[in-house]
């Protein structure tokens, strides 16, 4: 099985790189070069083996959202020249992630489980089971490591130690439950349920843009809307559209990117369903049928669509 597992371009005009956990990024005066490569990563570790169609999935979805929320706020995508490929505007990144949660599910509910009830300065009431819908959508705000674990943080921390100015930070809050509210629209097209998201903010030229990639299974989680109700009366697992099922399995085999544990066993068999759900859930939530791009020589694909652009 072909996957793109990393590139290592040499561009002309280009300035930098930085390879993410899942992207390589290749950046210019005014512009960044986004490659959505096959890696994936749960627990902030890049896992041993990459999944092919992966990249193209997390690319096209995240293009599809972006360019259906501009009324929004505007974005940093300009041109997409290759399905594992985004190019767009430069911006400086703020140093927090914006997280929206509608439902108590994933890391949320591992820490209401453990007995938590304040959640990045947010208080949540007693009595939730997991899954539940919360009373209203919440923002739980992360740090954003380049290195490492993500770690919650309130919205009083990242204004007392200055990581976004009080006013932006109102800036980013606004756009980021519009987001989710338009997101949650749109997944309901689709009989999906919007269950929590990451969004990604910076700043060019006194302008704020959503930048990174929007609702796709690595930043954001799903349900299936005709079987929520009865799943969440009968106390059964909800099924999901997301890397949650990744987690779950790395959790049942030992693995949760701590100190001394180590990954279980990525099988042909396990790469293979994963891929799988990652196709099922582009199908699902865009509605659009998944065109799988050759493998044949993909590194080189990519490098001329690049190259076409500069």
């Amino acid at each position: 099985m072909k996957s793109i597992a990393a590139t290592k371009f040499e561009f002309p005009g280009q300035t930098g790189f930085y390879k993410g956990k899942v992207r390589d990024v290749y950046s210019f005066e005014k512009k960044l070069v986004m490659i959505a490569t096959d890696r994936i990563s749960a627990f902030d570790v890049i896992l041993p083996r990459a999944i092919p169609y992966k990249g193209q999935v997390l690319n096209q979805i995240a293009a599809h959202f972006l360019n259906a929320t501009r009324d929004i706020v505007p974005n940093w995508l300009e041109e997409v020249p290759d399905p594992n490929v985004s190019i767009g505007v430069k911006c400086d990144a703020f140093a927090v992630e914006m997280v929206v949660r509608g439902y108590l599910a994933g890391h949320a509910w591992r820490e209401y489980s453990a007995g938590k009830r304040m959640l990045c300065g947010v208080a949540l009431p007693d009595g939730l089971r997991e899954n539940d819908k919360l009373p209203s959508p919440i923002i739980t705000p992360t740090t954003k490591a380049h290195e490492g674990h993500d770690e919650d943080i309130s919205r009083e921390a990242i204004l007392a130690n200055g990581l976004v100015g009080e006013e932006d930070y109102e800036h980013l809050e606004r756009y980021s439950l519009a987001l989710f509210a338009r997101g949650t629209e749109m997944a309901a097209d689709q009989g999906l349920i919007l269950v929590d998201t990451k969004y990604e903010f910076g700043k060019r030229d006194g302008v704020i843009y959503l930048i990174d990639e929007i609702h796709t299974p690595d930043s954001s989680r799903y349900f299936y809307q005709d079987i929520y109700a009865e799943n969440q009366a009968l106390g059964r697992s909800q099924k999901q559209l997301s890397k949650e099922f990744v987690r779950e399995w790395l959790i049942q085999n030992g693995f949760q990117g701590r100190d001394g544990q180590q990954v279980p066993e990525m099988t042909d068999e396990k790469v293979q369903e994963i891929s799988d759900r990652y196709i099922e859930l582009f199908e699902k939530v865009t509605g659009n049928k998944f065109q799988k791009n050759k493998l044949d020589n993909p590194v080189e694909r990519i490098e001329k669509a690049i190259l076409a652009t500069l």
